[in-house]
């Protein structure tokens, strides 16, 4: 195969990539946890993010796959994921949501089950959330965490793993969305990107319509092993990690310290 030639996933199937080694790109095998994995970022999941993902795998070269249920399986983002890919020693694969049997003969189990890695896209969280729900990938996503797949993404690929989060999902407003509650809390993905997250999340928690969770910066993220943070990283220096929480309706913000990741 050229070089940086490969093949996008169509609507109607999952696509294996045979990228390039770049013996300057080779991934090192970290002593790994083997339980349940998650990292996030608030906004641009790109190639330092799925580095530390491959790398949490603890595989020479993993398999991982990229879900963009909640971008209505937009073909420009699946271009990006492969490209953010190229420089890495991954097999990157695409699994489309908008499908029909006569192409798609696997099931999401077979598929997902099959990965290292599955990185979620950003987009619509509460069509995502439907959908998923509908075709039953709530459940295969479940047991791919329950397995030690790495999970992952950033915006509603960062809001889908916690019980509930601020969202544009809907006309006129930011609003409530509820998500599938791997990670317990809430979530706030462009803590600084949009000026109406900030304010809105500390509203909800300060009264008491949403339960105290972590708010990420656009390029800052977090990496949990089971429910509990073990490590909080950037691609910014400027991009934060903060938890936010409320005593007596008094919102309490407090931010982390972060490495930089590249």
């Amino acid at each position: 195969m050229e070089r940086r030639e490969f093949l996008v996933a169509s609507a109607a199937t999952a696509a294996a990539v045979a990228l390039p080694k770049d013996a300057g790109a080779e991934q090192p095998v970290i002593p790994h946890y083997a339980g349940r994995k998650i990292l996030i970022a608030g906004g641009g999941f790109n190639t330092a993010y799925i580095r530390l993902m491959a790398q949490l795998t603890g595989k020479p070269r993993p398999r991982i796959c990229y879900l963009p249920t909640a971008s209505a399986d937009s073909p420009s983002g699946t271009i990006t994921f492969f490209r953010n890919c190229s420089p890495l020693n991954v097999e990157p694969f695409a699994q489309n949501s908008f499908i029909e049997s006569l192409s798609q003969k696997q099931g999401w189990d077979e598929v997902l089950l099959s990965m290292d890695g599955i990185v979620v896209s950003g987009g619509n969280t509460l069509n995502q959330q439907a959908i998923w729900k509908a075709q039953g990938i709530d459940v295969v996503l479940k047991e791919a965490w329950d397995r030690g797949i790495v999970l992952g993404g950033a915006s509603a690929g960062s809001l889908c793993w916690f019980e509930e989060g601020t969202t544009d999902s809907r006309p006129k407003a930011l609003s409530i969305v509820k998500c599938l509650g791997f990670i317990k809390g809430s979530h706030s993905p462009h803590y600084d990107a949009e000026a109406g997250r900030r304010p809105l999340y500390h509203k909800l928690i300060g009264s008491g319509e949403m339960k105290p969770g972590y708010a990420c910066d656009n390029d800052a993220g977090i990496y949990f092993e089971e429910t509990e943070p073990k490590r909080f990283v950037t691609t910014r220096d400027a991009a934060k990690v903060y938890h936010v929480s409320a005593t007596g309706g008094v919102v309490n913000e407090r931010a982390f310290a972060v490495e930089r990741i590249n």
